[in-house]
């Protein structure tokens, strides 16, 4: 059951049922709900690879995603591989081996943390007879069913159909090579193609209305240019939207799960002398992002490319927190032609010990520790980002 979906079980009270065997009768209640999905999750990182050192702490990430979608996560498997096989990614040994754990776990669901071919997600699911995701399509499921606003919306179908088109393709060509078979004389490549041309008629029909909610949204921008602005960027649930929150006292939604804010969401800090700040909220970022979310969403990170300050929130209770950091730093790399401004902002401090918070301090200068739950270091933050619009007022003015 998907987290974004609310679901009601159905009360059937106790009546009689006639059938052709006679009539029976249910007493008390019944409820009939969705199943949860039971996930496994699969890890089968290179070895001597980074990801090999950090196998557990990737695994936990999915299983965070599995919540995330809406399934109970009921067993793990770890394989470093020299090589991905073509076929199934790891080995047949290890498949086989993954088959009876499902069994025994009554799995009904596998999610690989590595990114599978068409033809090794196929073959995975004849060999296991489960449904078989890899890392993004987890992703991308998490978003479809997240998405709030029209643009969100339509940002994520677009995501999910560029994905599917190169996958389309490939997991037809068995067709293709069929020559003489009564029924399949040509028919696969013509479907290929009608599939492909109804596809990509749906891309630009969506890049096209993406293209109208840009125009529109350049134009907000272009009207408060005058306002100083400053952008919260991160690793999805950093407590971004908390910050924001706790920062503006407006309602903002707020969720312990991954991806809570696919939406930009914007405040006004206004400060007693009237100074005031906007501070926009952004979509948290994650380790293997796939690229087709963030050119996808690249309209609403364009709040993050075109502000005057950014502030990297990091969740400094994470033991992962500096590769978090580095995810995030590559992510917005390949977004800003010019580097912004950039001040790290480590939230979740109520959690540290006070000594390892100095030691942030101390190895970030110029960073802030604070706690958006008990608003712990936000007077500072607060009045700093009221100070920088004070000053560019003073340049504006001069």
């Amino acid at each position: 059951m998907r987290s974004a979906e609310r679901h009601y079980p159905l009360r059937v009270p106790h009546s009689a049922f006639h059938t052709g065997l006679g009539a029976f009768t249910i007493k008390g209640l019944i409820d009939i709900a969705e199943p949860i999905e039971r996930a496994f999750l699969v890890g089968a990182p290179r070895k001597g690879s980074a990801d090999a050192e950090r196998a557990d702490e990737h695994l936990d990430e999915l299983a965070r995603l599995a919540d995330t979608a809406g399934a109970v996560v009921v067993g793990r498997l770890f394989q470093r591989v020299e090589k991905p096989t073509p076929n199934f990614f790891i080995g047949e040994g290890k498949v086989e081996e993954l088959k009876e754990r499902l069994t025994a776990e009554q799995a009904t669901l596998v999610f690989f943390d590595e990114a599978l071919s068409p033809v090794q997600g196929v073959n995975l699911e004849k060999a296991l007879g489960v449904r078989v995701m890899d890392r993004s399509e987890v992703i991308l499921d998490i978003f479809a069913t997240r998405a709030r606003s029209h643009e969100a919306r339509l940002q994520v179908e677009l995501a999910q159909l560029e994905y599917l088109l190169p996958r389309l393709a490939r997991m037809w060509t068995h067709l293709s090579r069929i020559r003489g078979g009564i029924g399949l004389r040509g028919p696969g490549e013509t479907q290929l193609e009608t599939d492909r041309r109804v596809i990509r008629q749906k891309i630009s029909g969506l890049r096209h209305k993406l293209a109208h909610v840009s125009e529109h949204r350049a134009n907000q921008r272009q009207s408060r240019r005058d306002v100083p602005s400053a952008a919260l960027v991160g690793y999805t649930n950093a407590g971004k939207s908390s910050l924001l929150r706790a920062l503006s006292g407006d309602d903002v939604f707020v969720e312990d799960r991954l991806f809570a804010t696919l939406d930009a969401t914007t405040r006004q800090l206004v400060s007693p002398e009237r100074q005031v700040v906007l501070l926009t909220d952004t979509v948290g970022f994650i380790r293997k992002l796939p690229h087709h979310l963030v050119a996808s969403f690249h309209s609403t990170l364009v709040e993050a490319i075109e502000a005057d300050l950014l502030l990297h929130v990091v969740d400094a209770s994470d033991p992962d927190r500096l590769r978090q950091m580095r995810a995030v730093d590559g992510v917005l790399e390949s977004l800003l032609e010019i580097p912004r401004p950039t001040t790290l902002v480590f939230n979740k401090c109520d959690s540290l010990p006070p000594e390892i918070a100095d030691g942030l301090r101390a190895q970030f200068p110029g960073s802030y520790t604070i706690s958006a739950r008990t608003r712990d270091g936000l007077d500072r933050l607060r009045s700093d980002l009221w100070r920088r619009s004070g000053e560019r007022a003073a340049v504006a003015a001069d």
